[in-house]
């Protein structure tokens, strides 16, 4: 049966919910006749009705509830013609809804009450971002991003559908959207900081849609302007940051046993990057990093995702075959060619097939590692190729520290 001392902390979270909305409605409902009608006090005694009418039972919460739409209905015919907005009639009926919640669910009460609050309180950034920094693609990408996540991920089937138990729609559409968000997400850092922290934040973000191609980026901007060279070689390093991160992120949606057997080599590998790319920086000569704002774009390209899709699912069809043919050997020749294309890619069909039971995962850490060797050879041949011999002999001696680090990590796992 309840007593006091169960129920008094739900009726303590009820009123603080209601302080805590009605200080910020009372902050914003304006002065005069066309004043919002509803502030501190109200909101207050809203969620305790919340909280008293979860107490009494059904009837209680239907009355009550009752009552507060109409209020708020009341309270928005009054007020339409000097704010046709609802937010503080909604508030009203939000605040009476966790009245009602604090008492069955208080941790959840109370944090929906503070992100309500905060909410709220957020008008202005929220108003200004939409309609003066928000582009339309953005907002357009965005929703392809939710449709991709929300829509078509739970629609697709989570089982092998071909002979050979390599591959999953479900999996492969789940590695969409990561490069997709992952992308979205370097460009909003990008859009929110700007570039004025320099060469290495845009060699960072770069390196999540392609490390390879942020190197050649950088290679063109170290032959244009030398002067940059090392700054444009520690940017060149720290794409190499992220793609061990996203490495890791594609084997732990693929596979978390492989991700646990691999996580010394990818944390060396990713240490060593960063080591490498902060002696670097180090290195600092005279001039200026182009300061300019960053100008609005795609957060993402969905041809690049999907491209990304296609690769892996020829390289698991490739790999299931040559490892059929030639047995666990085959797959290292498969993971070392189409790692000269794309890392991750390889790395997914590796980890594609120990999920599918079609490899061992102890046999899968040297198709991995061959996989990024021959990316890392990629790498350098483009960076000899666009940035000219001197980028070529910086960047050198940090990759070769990436890879001997994850062979060393391999090492030590197997041992």
């Amino acid at each position: 049966m309840p007593t006091l001392s169960t129920e008094l902390p739900g009726f303590c979270v009820a009123f603080a919910v209601g302080l805590l909305i009605g200080i910020e409605r009372e902050r914003n409902k304006g002065d005069g006749p066309g004043r919002a009608a509803a502030g501190v006090r109200t909101f207050i005694l809203v969620a305790l009705a919340g909280a008293i009418a979860q107490r009494v039972g059904g009837v209680g919460i239907a009355i009550g509830g009752a009552f507060v739409a109409l209020a708020a209905l009341a309270s928005y015919r009054r007020s339409r013609s000097e704010d046709p907005g609802l937010t503080t009639e909604v508030a009203m009926l939000v605040t009476f809804l966790l009245g009602v919640l604090a008492m069955t669910a208080l941790p959840l009460a109370a944090g929906l009450g503070v992100v309500v609050a905060v909410v709220l309180a957020s008008k202005t950034t929220l108003h200004g971002f939409i309609r003066d920094t928000l582009t339309e693609q953005e907002l357009h990408d965005a929703l392809l991003l939710a449709a991709a996540a929300v829509v078509v991920l739970p629609l697709l089937p989570d089982r092998a559908i071909d002979p050979w138990n390599a591959f999953n729609p479900h999996t492969l559409w789940l590695l969409v959207v990561l490069v997709m968000a992952i992308n979205a997400g370097g460009y909003v850092a990008l859009r929110l900081l700007g570039p004025g922290v320099g060469l290495a934040l845009a060699g960072f973000v770069g390196g999540f849609v392609s490390s390879t191609a942020t190197i050649a980026a950088m290679g063109d901007r170290a032959r244009a302007a030398p002067q940059w060279l090392a700054q444009c070689v520690a940017a060149a390093l720290l794409s190499n940051v992220a793609t061990i991160l996203m490495l890791a992120v594609v084997v732990g949606a693929l596979s978390p046993p492989l991700l646990r057997q691999l996580a010394w080599p990818l944390a060396a590998a990713a240490v060593a990057a960063a080591l490498a790319a902060a002696s670097m920086r180090w290195r600092r000569t005279a001039g200026a990093v182009d300061d300019r704002p960053v100008a609005p774009g795609r957060p993402f390209e969905p041809r690049q995702a999907l491209i990304f899709a296609a690769i892996v699912s020829a390289i698991l069809l490739f790999s299931a075959g040559v490892h059929r043919w030639l047995g666990d050997a085959g797959v290292a020749i498969a993971a070392g060619v189409s790692g000269l294309a794309d890392v991750h890619a390889a790395t997914a069909s590796v980890a594609q097939l120990v999920k599918g039971d079609a490899l061992a995962l102890g046999d899968a850490g040297l198709p991995v590692f061959v996989a990024l060797l021959a990316n890392s050879c990629s790498k350098l041949l483009m960076a000899w190729l666009r940035g000219g011999r001197a980028f070529l002999l910086r960047l050198l001696p940090g990759v070769v520290l990436i890879v001997a680090a994850f062979a060393l990590g391999l090492w030590w796992t197997a041992a």
